[in-house]
């Protein structure tokens, strides 16, 4: 039978996107790794930072993830026009936001890290001051990157992303390699070398959407349209998502907060295991991608068959490509851990957390995390969002708070309570997707 994607065409959007899930990963990976020299309290500080930083980028991936899945139905139904519409109006909302968010972080910001982390300690509140400046001014042209990657994966222009990702890494370990090392400025040097990567991603996607020749070409960017009706569809994605991811990103910052009331070494095992969480999923993060963009054109033009297809096919392949990646990882985790610089304490209680990590990513994290992908393609977002809030408040946060205050366990707990909230989604996303209420919703 023949599918709406050939073989080639399928793997040609996928390989790259994996590439760029890794190179992605990499940025932040980069930051902890290098300034790991500067001691535990910098791995903290920048491990805080981002805990807060990732709540409100999760804002612009939720907009640019609105964007695609428009964009997608739209190009799956032929309708070059509306999608080029959809395209620069994805551009507007993305720079409205990032530049509205950054202006009210920026004065607030040691308030923030007061009110989430008030019991770390004067060298980790130092650091995350140092880190968070130029991290908060990079925003807006993160956003605006995120948005134009997103439009590139639409057109299943995936090749041209993994390019710019590279460019992006190369700066970074290289601006992170002058200013922490060369210059001495710790974190505060991390933090300007992400800056100046971000907006150079930013110029080369810009540039390259420019061509008047591209289907979802921004060229007259400024003349518009601006059209409501569009930007209708983009926010009816784009809000729920958002507040699906917000809510998540709250709960994952009273988490955190609770981990920093076990002290800075618990900190810096958190922010390593977190490391170990995303190298496991590099290839479901990238293949997660691939499915809006799959889905979402399928869906355009009410093709169920494929849907359900791909949608078995793509989940199989995150569970192949994720256990692949998580066996090396299994066996080299001592030697993994030890780049970051712990404390011998520290190292031997890392170990087992971020083993443990490994085994679950394996079993639980496809189906929490890739269905939902597919419920979004789709447009059945506030199932997702429901889904989300309940597990994350009852398992998550619930959970970890009660293993750590009411039995005194230590930075473990937060990981179990998160295996909890995984295996929760996975029952509600596996039941929604077989149930095919799904089929009812539409976008466009």
């Amino acid at each position: 039978m023949k599918h709406q994607y050939s073989g080639r065409e399928l793997y040609s959007l996928i390989i790259p996107l994996i590439a760029d899930s890794f190179l992605s990963i990499l940025i932040g990976m980069a930051d902890t790794v290098m300034v790991s020299t500067c001691g535990e309290a910098a791995v903290s500080g920048v491990s805080l930072v981002d805990s807060i930083s990732n709540l409100l980028i999760n804002l612009f991936s939720a907009f640019a993830t609105g964007g695609a899945v428009v964009v997608s139905q739209y190009l799956g139904r032929g309708d070059d026009g509306n999608a080029r519409v959809s395209a620069k109006n994805l551009i507007y909302i993305s720079a409205a936001i990032s530049i509205m968010m950054t202006l009210i972080v920026l004065p607030l910001r040691r308030e923030i890290i007061n009110t989430f982390f008030g019991t770390i300690e004067d060298s980790v509140r130092i650091y995350t001051d140092e880190y968070f400046v130029p991290i908060l001014l990079s925003y807006p042209f993160l956003a605006l990157y995120s948005a134009l990657t997103a439009l590139s994966r639409a057109e299943n222009r995936s090749f041209r992303t993994m390019g710019v990702s590279a460019l992006m890494n190369v700066m970074n370990i290289g601006g992170n390699a002058i200013l922490i090392y060369g210059a001495g400025m710790g974190p505060r040097g991390a933090g300007i070398s992400s800056l100046l990567s971000r907006i150079a991603g930013f110029a080369v996607m810009a540039y390259m959407l420019h061509k008047k020749s591209d289907i979802l070409s921004i060229s007259g960017i400024v003349k518009g349209p601006f059209d409501l009706s569009i930007i209708k569809k983009i926010l009816r994605i784009g809000i729920p998502a958002g507040l699906e991811g917000t809510t998540f990103h709250i709960g994952k910052i009273m988490v955190q907060a609770l981990t920093a009331s076990l002290g800075t070494s618990a900190i810096a095992i958190n922010a390593v295991a977190a490391n170990f969480n995303a190298y496991s999923n590099i290839p479901g993060n990238g293949i997660n991608l691939a499915l809006i963009t799959i889905v979402g054109q399928c869906r355009g033009n009410d093709n169920f068959k494929d849907i359900s297809y791909y949608t078995k096919y793509l989940l199989m392949l995150v569970y192949a490509s994720t256990i692949a990646i998580n066996i090396p990882f299994f066996a080299l985790a001592p030697n993994v851990i030890s780049i970051y610089g712990l404390e011998p304490s520290s190292l031997a209680e890392a170990v087992p957390i971020c083993r443990l990590c490994l085994v679950a990513c394996s079993m639980v994290w496809p189906l929490a995390f890739s269905l939902p992908n597919m419920l979004k393609a789709v447009g059945d977002v506030r199932y997702i969002l429901f889904a989300s809030f309940s597990s994350m408040w009852i398992f998550r946060v619930g959970g970890a708070y009660l293993m750590v205050r009411l039995f005194s366990m230590g930075v473990e707990a937060i990981w179990y309570a998160m295996y909890l909230d995984w295996i929760a989604r996975a029952v509600l996303f596996s039941l929604r997707v077989i149930s095919g209420r799904w089929k009812t919703k539409r976008v466009i």
